[in-house]
This record gives C-alpha cells, sequence and structure tokens, in this order.
C-alpha cells in the first residue's frame, strides 16, 4: 500500500515538474502592484499598453521610477503618446540585475530600449548607456540626451527572475529630445508611411497602388487594428498577387484590417473569429485568432500567421506585424492534404509473432516522428520552445522512474 502512495505521489510530482519547467512568463503588472510606491509608473505601463510588450518578451529590464519621480515627469504635461515614448526609453531589451550591473565589461555599455526597438525612434536615439562609476554607483543615460538634470543612477532591485526580467529602480526619470518630441495623435497619422518606416513598405505600396488608403485612414476614428504581413512574408507572394482581379486584390488588402481596435492583450485574451474590411453581406471574409503559449496567431483556412512585433499600439489604433500573408478562402483554395501513406505488408514471421502473443503494434526504431524541418520551424517561432523540450525531458525521466516502480509492485 505504501509503494503504491508512494508511486501516485511520484506521478504527481512528475505532473508538477513539467509544468513548472515549460513555463517563463511574467507579469510586470503584478510584479509592481507589491511595490506601493511605484503605482504611478505601473498605471503608466497599462494605459500605454507598455506592459502588454513587456509580458510578451521573454528577456527585458524595467527602469521603474517612484511616485515622486513620475511627479515631475507627469507636471510637464506631455501627451499620452509622448509619455509612452519616454516610458519605452526605460524598458531595455536585455537582462541587466543587479549583480551584472556591477560586473559591466570595460565598465560601460549600451543597450536598446524599448523606444528603439520598436522602431519609434530615428537613428541612435531610444539608446541607452549604461556606466558602472566609482563608489559603486551605476548611471543611465540616453545616448542624445543634452539634459543638464542629474544622471538617473541605480537605487534597488526591486524583482527579478534570471535571466528573463529585472525590475530595478533608478533615482529619476530619463530624458531624449527624440522621445520628448510631439507625437501626432493616431487619428492624425498616416497609415501607410507608419508601415513603410517599420518594415511593412511593400503592404504599403499595395496598399497606396490599389487605392484603398482611405478605407484605412477612414476607419481609424472608430477603431482599427491592422495586421501587416512584412517584407520578407510578401517577397514570395507577389507572382500570386499579380494573378488576382483588381477586386481580389482590394480585398485581400482590407482582408488585413479589423474595424475595431485591439491591443495585443486583448488579442491574447479574445479568441474566435474576427470580421475584417473586407466583410460585406455573404462574403464572410473573416478568420480565427487563437492563442498559442505567448504567441497570437491568426488563423484562415489556407494559413496561419503569427503575429512578430508591434508598430503602434495606442488607442483606436493597432498595427502588428505578422510573418505570412492572410489568405482568405474567399480568393485560394487550400492545397489538398497529403494522401495517407500506404501500409507496409506484414512478413509472415510478424504475423506468427502476433499469432503468439507478440506485440505487433509497436513501431520500430527509426519510425515516422517529427521531421527535422519541422523542429526548426518550431523552435523559431516559439521563444520558450527549448524550455518546453528540457521540461519535457525531465518530466519524461520522472514517469520512466515512476513505471520501473509500478512494474517492481506488480
Amino acid at each position: 500500500m505504501e509503494l503504491r502512495i508512494s508511486f501516485l505521489l511520484l506521478v504527481a510530482a512528475a505532473a508538477a515538474l513539467s509544468s513548472t519547467t515549460t513555463t517563463n512568463a511574467h507579469n510586470i503588472t503584478r510584479m509592481l502592484a507589491k511595490h506601493p510606491s511605484f503605482s504611478t509608473f505601473n498605471h503608466y505601463l497599462t494605459v500605454t499598453h507598455l506592459a502588454g510588450e513587456i509580458n510578451r518578451r521573454r528577456t527585458i529590464t524595467v527602469c521603474a521610477v517612484d511616485n515622486s519621480g513620475m511627479g515631475d515627469l507627469l507636471a510637464k504635461h506631455y501627451p499620452l503618446p509622448t509619455l509612452k515614448n519616454i516610458l519605452s526609453l526605460h524598458i531595455f531589451a536585455d537582462y541587466f540585475g543587479a549583480k551584472k550591473l556591477h560586473q559591466i565589461t570595460k565598465g560601460s555599455t549600451t543597450t536598446s530600449s524599448l523606444f528603439q526597438a520598436t522602431g519609434e525612434a530615428a537613428g541612435t536615439s531610444g539608446y541607452v548607456n549604461i556606466t558602472d562609476m566609482k563608489g559603486g554607483k551605476v548611471g543611465f543615460a540616453p545616448v542624445d540626451s543634452d539634459s543638464d538634470g542629474p544622471m538617473a543612477t541605480f537605487v534597488k532591485s526591486l524583482e527579478e527572475l534570471p535571466y528573463d526580467i529585472a525590475v530595478i529602480q533608478i533615482s529619476n526619470t530619463l530624458t531624449s529630445p527624440e522621445a520628448e518630441a510631439p507625437t501626432a495623435a493616431p487619428t492624425d497619422l498616416n497609415v501607410t508611411s507608419l508601415m513603410a518606416k517599420q518594415g511593412c513598405q511593400t503592404f504599403s505600396d499595395m496598399i497606396v497602388s490599389q487605392g484603398v488608403q482611405s478605407t484605412f485612414s477612414d476607419s481609424v476614428q472608430g477603431g482599427l487594428t491592422i495586421f501587416c504581413p512584412s517584407d520578407e512574408a510578401l517577397d514570395d507572394f507577389r507572382p500570386r498577387y499579380k494573378n488576382l482581379t483588381a477586386e481580389g486584390k482590394s480585398s485581400l488588402l482590407l482582408y488585413h484590417g479589423v474595424p475595431v481596435y485591439n491591443s495585443l492583450g486583448m488579442l491574447r485574451s479574445s479568441n474566435g473569429l474576427m470580421n475584417t474590411l473586407a466583410t460585406e453581406g455573404t462574403k464572410k471574409f473573416d478568420f480565427t485568432v487563437q492563442n498559442d503559449g505567448d504567441d497570437v496567431k491568426l488563423k484562415t483556412k489556407i494559413v496561419t500567421a503569427t503575429i512578430t512585433g508591434t508598430l503602434i499600439d495606442e488607442d483606436p489604433l493597432a498595427v502588428f506585424k505578422i510573418d505570412e500573408v492572410l489568405l482568405p478562402k474567399e480568393l485560394f483554395k487550400a492545397a489538398p492534404p497529403a494522401p495517407a501513406p500506404k501500409p507496409a505488408p506484414k512478413s509472415k514471421s510478424k504475423s506468427k509473432g502476433a499469432a503468439a502473443g507478440g506485440d505487433d503494434g509497436v513501431e520500430e526504431a527509426g519510425g515516422p516522428g517529427p521531421a527535422s524541418d519541422d523542429l526548426a520551424a518550431a523552435d523559431e517561432n516559439d521563444s520558450n520552445y527549448g524550455e518546453r523540450v528540457r521540461g519535457g525531458g525531465v518530466a519524461a525521466l520522472c514517469f520512466s522512474l515512476a513505471l520501473g516502480i509500478l512494474a517492481y509492485i506488480c
């Protein structure tokens, strides 16, 4: 009886171990909620939608400023889009825990902030110099900073999950002329120019040449989400696009727009069908939003695309970059399913073995399994792929051990 109980406990432990080793998610809102003196900073990460961007990224450092420091920033009465750019300077696309900050090679390094990584900054703006100074201090200064005020310095570590996320306190806000420059409201933006500047030049040109840019622009006021295929995604698709009729081309382009504002967080929590700008009457032109871990995938009957970046996420407009062209079933036919392979003929020796009680249903070594290309694709599209493989290996080992115990009991 005791052995059976031990076996059950071991299986439960294996399951728990598997679940804990396959996740590395962090939630910046919950992390900062433990520190009330940073409630204002936490609030503005949410309203600017930077919190969702932080949670989406696997390796990140957040330089938080306390309520007093945020009060000094808010006293300047920047509009929300400008505040977003300034706060983006405080989020680094790399991990800098307290220990790493005091062990910077050669005492200084330059890192990219979200202001640079999301394409909002021009030139070298958006990069931040980190310097390990004398007396144990660490200073932070944007490369284009021309402020005569005090340099922001490291105060303390708030939360760290090595080497995924570090939340640290700095003494005051970072300043940058580029980040503080006036920012156009989303309704005043030229949507096609925005896409062209941030890796979607081909899609932008298609919209302009087809004459449907006014449909996108007119939809912003009431709320609009655009899924913009990257230039790389459109390279191989151009011949198929040229074969479409003029009406088909317009429908395809409008199919990438949804007449409702959706932040990345909203998309993660709103699985299901979505109508598009191409939807009209009996012409459904819809697709399905489905989460896959931290990824947001868009599924048509023909293809599945993944959101790979954010060009802008500012209510009422969101523009996301995707890695595939969305193909509606109204314009394209799904590829026919591959024929099932014919079963290999059974040898007489195997049949005799089966009749004698042998196992004829076990796959032999070298049998069908995931192709190497499939594994490579999984690794490329899933930032947690390695963690899942490692977690699965540990769980498999525990489960094998449990089976050994069960065999001993029996």
